[in-house]
């Protein structure tokens, strides 16, 4: 059974390179390893408050970015109303001076009528002038060859010019 129990000598030596060992390792190993496992807890720790508040400004980014969006929305939504306003605007404008503009063409072109109408009327009347002019030219010139006729003409346009 010696290979089983150990004997009292290996048990010192055993116990006192543990102790040395032990002794060894929390004089330099384990203050370095805390730090190092304090360190990363330190950083873990920033690095979970800094996603935190990267989360926070990732939500207030958000809600800006819908307010911004809602801003530009209302904003477009106010200039396509304008447009629209402007473009019906525009449209009866155009309407009302078409309208005026016919009018205007209707009224040019009734007067150009009146004045053709009065002008050839005018002409009618200078025509029908001469016309009669000419026509009694030629009845007088037959009725006064006789000479008879002509003194009993004369004598009737005088009293008539007395009369009046």
């Amino acid at each position: 059974m010696d290979l089983v129990t150990p004997g009292i000598g290996m048990i010192f030596w055993t116990t006192l390179s543990f102790l040395i060992l032990l002794f060894i390792l929390g004089k330099f190993a384990w203050p370095a390893i805390l730090t190092a496992i304090r360190a990363r807890n330190e950083s873990i720790r920033h690095a979970l408050e800094a996603a935190d508040k990267a989360k926070e400004e990732m939500a207030i980014l958000q809600a800006d970015n819908k307010k911004i969006l809602a801003e530009a929305r209302a904003e477009r939504d106010a200039l396509m109303k304008e447009a629209k306003e402007m473009k019906d605007k525009l449209i009866a404008d155009a309407k009302e001076k078409a309208a005026e503009e016919a009018r205007k063409l209707v009224q040019s072109a009734r007067e150009a009528i009146q004045r053709e109408k009065a002008a050839a009327l005018n002409d009618m009347k200078e025509q029908m002038v001469s016309i009669s002019v000419d026509i009694a030219e030629k009845i007088l010139r037959i009725k006064l060859e006789e000479s008879k006729a002509q003194k009993e003409l004369v004598d009737k346009l005088i009293n008539e010019a007395d009369l009046n």
